[in-house]
């Protein structure tokens, strides 16, 4: 007996180590989430939860499915497209075991886009999911987890110029990853590549609606964006019916943006 309470206690204290977002900047940001519009939440959840082993936590009517370094949210809608023409093209995955990962997709009956060696010099792939849900994973064997979090890919024709805004809106760290413009999000890397045209639409009602950044003291952070001249498209406000404080911003490019607290405790 003593031994299966000391299993059981194991298995629920190794959950959040596994689904947790990462530790906060110096500015008390970290990466969040993405929210994907779905036909079908149950079946989007499922999805993460069978493919990816992610963990389903819900507060009121939301439920999220929890990977170590990100949350993926649920909105019951069915999309407009996939983000492939917003500038928020795609976000990704690094995977411990890719030919595990894509056997067990292609098991369930979706589909594999492409494989590919990634400029990082790692095997690549593109998954298309229900509901034109498209996303990549980049393999890592020296994971220690079977998947994490790793980057969001945008496509602009001026890349430093969003990279420098998300760097001074959020305080993260710029950089360079081989021909990218990037920015270091504790949990995530903004990975900006050149694009030739504009982006022909917003993220607002595809696929990835939008993406959001987790924020200690949000009320006061959300005063110092109105005092720069930041246009709220849905302004501070608390919904303690999900355990949320929560406003929305719009990038310049027209990546939707939801500011949260209170998903570091789901």
């Amino acid at each position: 007996m003593r031994s299966l309470v000391i299993a059981a206690l194991a298995c629920v204290l190794a959950q959040p180590a596994f689904a947790q977002l990462a530790p906060p900047n110096a500015a008390g940001i970290t990466y969040g989430h993405v929210h994907l519009n779905t036909a079908d939440p149950e079946v989007m959840e499922k999805l993460w939860v069978d493919q990816f082993g992610a963990v389903l936590s819900t507060k009121g009517t939301l439920t999220v499915a929890k990977l170590p370094g990100m949350m993926v949210a649920f909105r019951k809608a069915d999309p407009t497209g996939t983000n492939e023409g917003t500038a928020m093209d795609h976000f990704g995955l690094k995977v411990r075991d890719m030919a595990a990962v894509l056997a067990k997709w292609r098991a369930a009956g979706y589909q594999v886009q492409r494989e590919f060696k990634g400029s990082e010099g790692f095997p690549n792939a593109f998954l298309l999911g229900p509901d034109n849900l498209r996303f990549e994973l980049q393999e890592d064997k020296t994971l220690t987890v079977p998947v994490v979090a790793y980057h969001l890919h945008f496509r602009v024709p001026n890349t430093a110029e969003l990279r420098d805004w998300y760097a001074d809106t959020f305080s993260l760290e710029k950089g360079k990853s081989g021909a990218f413009d990037t920015a270091e999000a504790p949990g995530v890397r903004l990975m900006f590549q050149t694009a030739q045209a504009a982006p022909t639409a917003g993220t607002k009602g595809r696929s990835v609606d939008h993406i959001g950044f987790e924020i200690k003291n949000l009320e006061a952070f959300c005063k110092k964006l109105e005092a720069r001249g930041v246009k709220f498209d849905v302004p501070y406000r608390q919904v303690p019916a999900i355990g949320l404080n929560l406003a929305y911003i719009t990038d310049p490019s027209g990546v939707y943006i939801e500011l949260t607290e209170g998903y570091d405790k789901y």
